[in-house]
């Protein structure tokens, strides 16, 4: 490893240290490195995985072709766009928002606005804070057919025209998409300003170094030169050269795989303010990657750090410093976890532009890790099965004009409850007082040790809502002692709702779903967003029941902020 590489630390209690010694042994003697970088696909489950290992070389392909993102920015910054907004879904919006985020808002360069939600009240926020005649719009989507980006694609492209005009509509869209993709043909025909292909061979979650990435980047004004520079010293540090030991992607790997193999499969992410969001992007890359076959990872991210009592043997924590945010309470806070034994890992990043060096080190960490832990981390069926009972749902909404009529198993002061038969009768069963605080009380009874609690909120992502649910989620911690997750709908689907789905059993989910104040109309379509959102929750309970999950839905009214005010107040007394 040389000095230019993101510095990367392990404090490990001493079983897990001597698994890791034990894997690395093996990755050595057998020259498994090096046959990752052969994109051997038996060092997998020997299926379709060097279909998938296009991003092990993405950055030198990227470096020679680096100029053409130079261009588009000089003419982004020369047509003066006030703004710039991304429409997309998990791989193809978490890097950009990571971006966003990281690097704020650029001098002479449009601001970054990233929507990955199909809430109503959400689209319509991001489209009041934007000028529609001066924003560029990107709908960003691998293979065209996402729902998500292909509906956000109809309602702004209609939005767009109704202020430029037919004629001028198209100069300010810009796809980034697969080569031969439904999008594409669509951009041709719409003659949006500029298309960006991906890479076949890279899948969604792997994809923040292609195109999908760097484009919105540029946009904004990252000199994507210098972060092709920076990450390119960890390319070369995790290359099939490096000895196993040496590698920070092939240790970081095996200290993931090791630890979930000794029932530490709790990621506990903590990252300095500035790079805060590099959190959500690990959660898909970690979740969607390996929760999978009744095993993986269970990323948990914006999870504050508490005292060293509120943990059991089942975490494994990752500190992600920015060297130029001081923080001595978080830094005390990891510090006391180490002293209590607590496997931690620290990696440093010395600023922003060498964020690039962590999605290629936890890609190169991802890939080991399915191979340590025995799964392909390069598909993502039960992804596939959310989309499909969405698809039947918005499909009967599009002939009958309605979704199918629901029976809730309890309602009460404007809050209904639905479970699955199974969950149901549990519920029924081991409910005291037949009341919300009492169904919480029963389901939340049925966290076992090793188990965690994932809240998953389909409703508008804004402060007040996460401040409330953040707060849920961390009286439930502390009371239980356990791992604790939360999720906005519809996002989540394409990222930790794979883990959900076809990880380890060991999740007890509340979802929290709501009537919608205001719709939106989707051009084209009879289905509106709120229809989309509601078809998107109950597909996603449904697959949730069929996998044999402990799940219990509450919906909530019109009013969101008061329901959510009840509910808080109802977990607090469920909790007594």
């Amino acid at each position: 490893m040389t000095d230019d590489v993101n510095p990367q630390t392990f404090s490990l209690p001493h079983k897990l240290s001597e698994a890791v010694e034990s894997t690395l042994d093996d990755w050595h003697v057998n020259e498994k490195v090096k046959k990752l970088w052969a994109r051997d696909a038996a060092l997998w489950t020997g299926g379709d995985e060097s279909k998938w290992l296009g991003w092990l070389t993405i950055v030198d392909e990227q470096k020679k072709t680096q100029t053409r993102f130079v261009k588009f920015a000089e003419e982004i910054q020369t047509e003066d766009f006030s703004a710039a907004l991304l429409l997309g879904m998990g791989g193809s919006s978490l890097c950009p928002e990571v971006m966003r985020k990281s690097f704020g808002k650029i001098d002479g360069f449009p601001e970054l606005n990233v929507l990955d939600s199909t809430d109503p009240a959400q689209v319509k926020s991001f489209e009041s804070k934007i000028d529609l005649g001066s924003t560029v719009v990107f709908v960003s989507s691998k293979s065209g057919t996402t729902l998500e980006p292909k509906i956000f694609k109809q309602y702004f492209f209609e939005r767009v025209r109704q202020v430029r005009g037919q004629d001028e509509v198209g100069v300010s869209f810009v796809a980034i998409t697969d080569p031969g993709s439904k999008l594409r043909h669509e951009a041709e025909r719409d003659q949006f300003r500029k298309i960006f292909l991906g890479v076949p061979s890279i899948g969604g979650r792997y994809s923040a170094l292609s195109d999908f990435g760097l484009a919105p980047a540029a946009a904004m004004g990252v000199d994507v030169a210098k972060f092709l520079d920076r990450t390119s010293e960890m390319v070369r540090a995790c290359g099939g050269e490096a000895p196993a030991r040496d590698n920070p992607g092939v240790l970081l790997g095996a200290v993931l795989a090791d630890a979930h193999n000794q029932g530490r499969d709790k990621v506990t992410i903590a990252a300095s303010p500035g790079i805060s969001d590099l959190g959500a992007w690990l959660e898909q890359l970690l979740a969607e990657s390996t929760g999978k076959n009744g095993k993986g990872l269970i990323p948990v991210d914006r999870e504050s750090i508490g005292p060293p009592p509120t943990y059991g043997a089942d975490r494994l924590f990752v500190y992600l410093k920015l060297k130029s945010d001081k923080d001595a309470l978080q830094d005390e806070a990891i510090q006391g976890l180490e002293r209590a034994g607590q496997p931690v890992v620290r990696i440093l990043v010395p600023e922003v532009y060498d964020l690039g060096q962590e999605f290629f080190r936890w890609e190169i960490a991802t890939a080991v890790a399915g191979s340590i832990i025995g799964i392909n981390p390069f598909d993502q069926p039960d992804v596939e099965a959310s989309k499909i009972a969405t698809r039947k749902l918005t499909e009967e909404y599009e002939r009958t004009g309605s979704l199918p009529a629901e029976t809730p198993m309890f309602e009460a002061e404007g809050v209904k409850l639905y479970a699955a038969e199974q969950n149901a009768a549990a519920l029924n069963e081991a409910v005291g007082h037949r009341s919300l605080s009492g169904y919480l009380k029963a389901h939340l009874a049925r966290l076992q040790p090793g188990d965690y609690f994932a809240l998953l909120a389909y409703v508008e992502m804004n402060d007040a809502h996460q401040q409330l649910l953040q707060s849920m989620r961390h009286d439930v911690r502390d009371t239980k002692r356990t791992a604790t997750c939360l999720g906005f709908g519809p996002r989540f689907l394409h990222s930790t709702g794979q883990a959900y789905k076809g990880g380890p059993n060991t999740g007890v989910f509340l979802q929290i779903t709501c009537d919608d104040r205001n719709d939106l109309v989707v051009p084209g379509q009879k289905y509106t967003f709120g229809i989309v959102k509601a078809a998107q929750a109950r597909g996603d309970f449904e697959v949730l029941a069929e996998r044999g999950r402990r799940a219990l839905r509450v919906h909530l009214g019109r009013d969101v902020d008061a329901g959510l005010e009840q509910l808080n107040s109802a977990i607090k007394a469920a909790l007594l």
